[in-house]
């Protein structure tokens, strides 16, 4: 047989991967015989079966690997014959843009392109301002510029006293750097995820030259003034009946070898809060969730079941949405099943859809109407569901290896039962995780393109300026104006603690 490199001819390679599939899979069985023979002398009853299969789950999990799409959506039961999405397109057609200030521009003509070709006469405007209109979205750069407060001087002409105008609050005693600089750096490296060394070469082309030790300077500055609304906003996420939390990693290269940190979040509908920890230890997630009394919406990582067991009043619901990813990674090697549990945890989630919610300004006798609705329909249309679902992993449990991906599946599902239906007697406990997850798609971008922190004080202002921008996301509120709002208060009133409802 030919080298692979050497090959050019798509039949040949198509001829030579045939071969290797055959190869591989009378391999495969020859090794699972093997396997189950060396099972039965040792005592252990094996099907050889199962064991083929478990082989050809791990060959079709490779191939997916490397061959297949990393996407877990999958087509809408509502497609043409074709397979096409009956689906309205996307196009891609100007947008409309309320919030954009409109400044209008008039073209007018030279007196010597105003002559008539035809007569000779000069052209005058028409009568009702007729004019062809267009509209163009154009971009002015950031501007720097250098403020000169003249602090005017009085006296008393008997000589006795004289008095100067007080000057704005500085960020730092004595600093050269406003308040509104020091939120438009940390804008632009928690919201936009700008690095402080990209930062200080797009403001040396405008003309301001600063290094990025000054402007981390700054940042640092601002975060010490607005450390008491942080606290205070991980307080009052902390006062809900329901929250959502997460975690995924953080570095901090304060010591020669990286460290791998972690970012904790917790998430209620208006409020995200961060804290960035050493560890992803039950410890840690006592020091996030200390306190709080309620019900977490939470994956099944093992630090949060711990601590329900230490925490009396503290109770976990669990994420369909995993239980789902788990089933479609097993659906190479057991289709069916997984496409059976799939198609059932869908079904939940479309009586969710289809459940009418109270609107934000709704009245409290109107919540409670709704969540009496959702409670009724979860319980004579959600329960049935998950109880087929639990009588149909309870019968395929043993029909599969444990170790295959299906078992996996099934085990997980079945471990976390509690949690997964305790949504049927609650109607505040959301079916999913994916506000958690939504929560920390900036930290991960943020972590990609500045690398985590250089400090721990570095986590502690990452931590502090992602809760205070994500919540202004959450509450409806613009960020930059809310952290400069909240900003210029706490100087001016040593500390004072401002709310996204403030603004609101």
């Amino acid at each position: 047989m030919p080298r692979l490199e050497e090959i050019t001819d798509i039949k040949t390679l198509q001829q030579v991967a045939s071969h290797l599939e055959k190869s591989t899979i009378r391999l495969s069985q020859e090794n699972a015989r093997l396997r189950a023979q060396v099972a039965r002398l040792r005592g252990r009853d094996v099907d050889p079966q199962m064991e083929l299969e478990l082989l050809k789950e791990q060959l079709a999990a490779m191939q997916r690997m490397v061959f297949g799409e990393s996407s877990e959506r999958r087509p809408s039961d509502q497609q043409g014959i074709e397979g096409k999405s009956k689906r309205p397109r996307r196009g891609h057609g100007p947008k409309s843009q309320p919030d954009l200030p409109i400044e209008v521009v008039s073209h007018t003509l030279d007196e010597v392109d105003r002559k008539c070709p035809v007569c000779g006469e000069v052209m005058v405007e028409m009568v009702g301002d007729q004019a062809e209109e267009s509209e163009e979205i154009t971009v002015i750069a950031a501007e720097y510029k250098i403020l000169k407060h003249r602090r005017q001087v009085y006296h008393c002409r008997c000589g006795g006293h004289a008095k100067t105008a007080p000057g704005p609050a500085r960020l730092i005693p004595g600093g050269r750097y406003s308040t509104d600089f020091a939120v438009h750096v940390a804008e632009q490296k928690y919201l936009d995820h700008l690095p402080l060394e990209r930062q200080s070469r797009a403001m040396g082309r405008a003309g301001l030259e600063v290094d990025s030790q000054t402007l981390w300077d700054q940042i640092d500055a601002l975060a010490r003034h607005l450390e008491p609304t942080y606290e205070k906003l991980c307080a009052c996420v902390l006062d809900n009946d329901v929250v959502y939390a997460d975690e995924t990693f953080w570095r901090n290269h304060e010591n020669k070898n990286t460290s791998k940190w972690w970012t904790w979040c917790v998430v209620s509908d208006d409020m995200a809060v961060y804290r960035i920890e050493k560890s992803r230890s039950h410890k840690a997630a006592e020091n996030v969730l200390g306190g709080f009394e309620g019900v977490v919406m939470t994956d099944g990582y093992a630090a949060y079941e711990t601590l329900e067991r230490d925490v009396p009043d503290l109770h976990l619901a669990h994420c369909w949405a995993h239980v789902r990813r788990k089933y479609l990674e097993a659906e190479d090697a057991y289709p069916e099943l997984s496409e059976h549990a799939v198609k059932q945890i869908k079904e939940l989630f479309k009586i969710e859809r289809e459940t009418p919610r109270a609107g934000p300004g709704a009245s409290d006798e109107e919540k409670q109407r709704h969540l009496d609705l959702r409670r009724q329909r979860r319980q004579e249309l959600s329960k049935p569901i998950a109880d087929g679902l639990l009588m149909w992993a309870g019968e395929n449990r043993g029909r599969v290896l444990p170790g295959s991906k299906m078992g996996k599946a099934i085990n997980y599902m079945l471990n976390l039962w509690t949690g997964l239906t305790r949504f049927l007697e609650d109607p505040l406990i959301p079916l999913d995780n994916n506000a958690a997850e939504r929560a920390l798609r900036g930290v991960v971008v943020g972590r990609k393109n500045h690398y985590g922190s250089k400090s721990k004080r570095g986590t502690e202002v990452a931590a502090l300026f992602y809760t205070l921008f994500e919540t202004a996301k959450l509450s409806g509120v613009d960020p930059r104006a809310y952290v400069t709002l909240a900003a210029k208060r706490a100087i001016a009133d040593h500390g004072a603690v401002t709310l996204p409802s403030h603004l609101s």
